[in-house]
């Protein structure tokens, strides 16, 4: 084989891998495409998640309100009781 047959040779080889190289990077490009859609649809499905529960709290906050109020005169009163009747010593 002489200079010519063998240069012919690498630029047909070359040609071949550049085009199996194209083709792997848009199989490669197309995956992370898909990858990305499905991303900025969970992104959306979050987001409009995020925005109801928002508006879940926002009903329930001034009932948080109320019961955390009506913790505190618990605890007030459990204290009151306590101090008030002490308990008993425990006999062994």
């Amino acid at each position: 084989m002489d200079k010519t047959g063998f240069a012919f040779w690498l630029t047909l080889t070359g040609t071949l891998c550049w085009g199996v190289c194209f083709w792997w990077m848009y199989r490669i490009s197309s995956k992370q495409n898909a990858l990305l859609d499905q991303l900025h649809a969970q992104g959306k499905r979050i987001e409009k998640l995020s925005k109801l529960e928002h508006e879940l709290i926002k009903e329930v906050h001034p009932q948080v309100g109320e019961i955390k109020e009506g913790m505190d005169a618990m605890v007030a009163a459990v204290k009151e009781n306590t101090e008030n009747n002490p308990p008993a010593a425990k006999s062994k």
